[in-house]
């Protein structure tokens, strides 16, 4: 029994298509619901969404307490008491440093603001030393706001043209469709759970791209490889066929990194607690889709037969 990878089945059979429409359904109502969450109610500058200090604005100040180490959770603590907001403390640099952002409270300047955080924190930590403090205004948050955005949607465009170069188009948009129900439904798990959407998320979620689409690529290689071997075995019976022999790398390595990414949860304390729950949603996610949202599009649309000489299977190992 040892190691316990032994007990997952060296090969499967599982009929996925036959669930293609009720997943479908399922993903499509998910989708209207992540849409919802996100965008609703429509204010800015987030909407729906827990906005951080990077897109709402606020002050991000710098502090040193050498030569003895910052207390990170008796900073945290001391700031959150004084409803700042969405409240961040780093360890920056030195162990003697840390990055501490707050945003301003309504009917204060930054600057009173500031003052008022450097006599708490001068109060909690004794002798502090304040290296700088940056405010970021509205305008610079609309900026990173905008540009995260275009990043996200970069990322999928470049995605397309490389599906479609290696494979053909209805791949690309297969692959395109899988990364936006993926990054749409991440943003609904984002704003149902009130999880704090900054410029790291927009990292975590870049990141489940690459990882979505990698997952698409290996089921899309495996694809096309039997709809040239067997070219009269009907399309649904070479998509499930295709995603079985996939099957048990995808398992793996989902399981592999979410693991990985649990312990950071764990232990990386608050800071890394959102990211790693993001990423985590994000790679069952696009397992998922790489099934039940890419593969599917390929069998409405159809493909192209390769010209290699027909391969029949043994009838022990027809799906």
């Amino acid at each position: 029994m040892w190691p316990l990878i032994k007990i997952l089945p060296v090969t499967t059979n599982f009929r996925f298509v036959a669930f293609a429409r009720l997943a479908g359904a399922l993903s499509i109502l998910a989708v209207v619901g992540s849409l919802a969450l996100t965008l609703l109610p429509f204010e800015p500058p987030c909407g729906g969404l827990n906005c951080g200090i990077d897109f709402r604005g606020g002050t991000v100040l710098e502090i040193s307490t050498a030569p003895k180490a910052v207390d990170l959770g008796k900073t945290r603590a001391a700031l959150g008491a004084m409803e700042l907001g969405d409240v961040q403390v780093q360890a920056f640099g030195a162990p003697s440093s840390a990055m501490v952002r707050f945003q301003t409270p309504a009917g204060e300047s930054p600057a009173e603001t500031v003052d008022h955080v450097k006599a708490k924190l001068t109060e909690t930590l004794g002798q502090v030393r304040f290296a700088r403090a940056d405010v970021v205004g509205p305008k610079v948050s609309g900026e990173l706001l905008r540009n995260g955005v275009l990043a996200l949607g970069l990322a999928i465009g470049l995605m397309l043209l490389y599906i479609w170069f290696r494979f053909e188009l209805q791949f690309g948009l297969g692959a395109v469709m899988a990364l936006f129900h993926d990054v749409i439904l991440t943003f609904g798990m984002i704003a149902l759970a009130k999880l704090e959407f900054s410029l790291t998320t927009i990292a975590a979620i870049l990141t489940i791209i690459g990882y979505s689409m990698n997952d698409t690529v290996v089921v899309f290689d495996r694809l096309r490889e039997n709809l040239r071997k067997y070219k009269k075995m009907p399309l649904r019976e070479v998509i499930d066929l295709s995603i079985n022999e996939t099957l048990s790398r995808t398992v793996i390595t989902g399981l592999t990194a979410i693991l990985a990414l649990g312990g950071l949860a764990l232990f990386g304390g608050p800071t890394l607690f959102g990211f790693s729950i993001i990423m985590m949603f994000g790679i069952a996610l696009g397992t998922y889709s790489s099934i039940y949202v890419a593969a599917p599009v390929i069998l409405l649309w159809g493909v192209k037969r390769g010209e290699e000489a027909e391969v029949i299977l043994p009838a022990d190992v027809r799906p």
